[in-house]
């Protein structure tokens, strides 16, 4: 989703410095997935939605979206793997293992885009799950745990207002009620966007037995590409805090409304929105601070504005910080709406805490970026990830290439092929040494 940290968090790790070995991690570096398959799928699944500037618009629970959908959908038969659809439209493909009894070992992401979305984020770690399978049927693989690749309903929230939306209900992190409420700017409501596009599945949309969870991503920021590293290492998400404002002042004439009884609520949120730059800065390198969305009424040139609506959000490596933004941004906010005689309704809709991966997933990250002799960057993800909800259930990592000028939710978001064949390799690894660890290893 958003932008990486500062490079202070990240600890660069050479190939052969990379420790954390595990005695059940593949040693066989001549399997090799297909890095040409996989970038041709990438390039036709960029086909759907595709935009004039070379990204792609495939807003989720669209028609567009559908197309994306149906399109997986055909490339899972193909590859022989049954597919399951949940009551939230999250996809699960499954290639079963030799004992059915063992949970399974899940990876994936997302194929739903920003408006002006680029063709890797997200795409690439669920069509670089899908090159996996490919490659364990190539290669005669039988995986002792089955395997499940996932594609996970809105993870991008530019429709809905909450990001992350399949893998929060899955997790048990958000109520399905609560997210199937939620209504886009026309009024039509998740259930009814799930319906329209034939999207919903019968099987429920709550978390079961999983023995791991890996996901596969662009990195959103400029480390890895600064650093000249293949891979990051992901050993955790900053945490996040999340509001959504109302400010109401009075609809009046431009031109007749002298100053002294002006209540404009367009001006009380830019002092808000500069407050929220200034909380950022006052972290340092490591805060984020972001309005991205604000709507005017009656958004007229020549009315002074009665009425923005806005969301403001925080993020920190630090739960201390997050916790202290979430206290003092809301009094200060309100302190400058009422000095300007302004009503303020500030609806906090999440707080995420700092998330930690699993180590024993992570290390095996770090074993594998070791056996294939690429360098890599041991980092914190500034942006939220289906992986950080998945974590609070199942054990989980990521993996992070790097992408060009560190740019992403924009048509211009760029990756090399050989850096998807990176991320897959080492994505590949990791599913296989976890689906094939002895059961009474860590």
């Amino acid at each position: 989703m958003f932008r990486v940290g500062a490079a202070a968090r990240g600890a660069v790790l050479r190939a052969g410095g990379v420790g954390g070995h595990h005695a059940f991690m593949t040693q066989n570096t001549n399997y090799r997935i297909n890095g040409a398959r996989l970038w041709r799928a990438l390039m036709e699944m960029a086909e759907i939605g595709a935009t004039p500037k070379g990204g792609v618009n495939r807003v989720t629970l669209t028609e567009v979206d559908r197309a994306g959908r149906a399109r997986f959908a055909e490339w899972c038969a193909a590859a022989g793997l049954s597919l399951g659809t949940d009551t939230m439209g999250n996809m699960f493909a499954r290639r079963e293992g030799r004992d059915p009894t063992r949970p399974p070992v899940m990876f994936g992401s997302h194929l739903d885009s920003q408006p002006t979305g680029g063709k890797f984020d997200g795409a690439l770690g669920v069509l670089a799950g899908l090159e996996v399978m490919r490659t364990f049927d190539e290669l005669g693989i039988v995986t002792e745990a089955p395997l499940e690749l996932v594609n996970w309903t809105d993870e991008e929230g530019c429709r809905f207002g909450r990001a992350m939306m399949g893998s929060a209900v899955w997790a048990g992190v958000q109520p399905e009620a609560t997210i199937r409420a939620l209504r886009d700017a026309s009024g039509i409501t998740v259930a009814e966007a799930l319906a329209a596009i034939g999207a919903e599945g019968g099987e429920p949309a709550t978390h079961r037995p999983a023995d791991a969870f890996f996901e596969l991503h662009i990195e959103q920021g400029p480390l890895l590409e600064a650093g000249g590293e293949a891979i990051g290492i992901v050993t955790g998400a900053q945490a996040q805090v999340w509001f959504d404002i109302v400010l109401t002042g009075r609809d009046s004439h431009a031109g007749t409304t002298p100053p002294a009884v002006r209540r404009d609520a367009l001006t009380g949120a830019a002092e808000i929105i500069l407050l929220v730059e200034r909380l950022m800065r006052d972290c340092g390198e490591q805060g984020r601070g972001t309005v991205g969305r604000l709507s005017v009424h009656p958004n007229s040139p020549n009315v002074v504005p009665g009425e923005v609506r806005f969301a403001a959000e925080f993020r920190n490596p630090s739960d201390a910080e997050i916790v202290r933004l979430a206290r003092e941004f809301p009094e200060q906010a309100t302190a400058l709406a009422t000095a300007r005689g302004l009503e303020i309704v500030i609806t906090p809709v999440f707080r995420v805490e700092a998330t930690p991966f699993d180590p024993t997933c992570v290390d095996l990250v770090r074993a594998s970026c070791r056996q294939r002799g690429l360098a890599a960057r041991e980092m914190v993800s500034g942006a939220g990830h289906d992986a950080v909800h998945l974590a609070r259930v199942v054990p989980s990592a990521m993996i992070f290439t790097p992408c060009k000028d560190g740019l992403s939710h924009n048509e211009a978001e760029s990756i090399t092929e050989a850096e998807a064949e990176a991320g897959a390799q080492i994505l590949f690894d990791v599913v296989l040494a976890r689906a094939n660890r002895p059961l009474t290893a860590a």
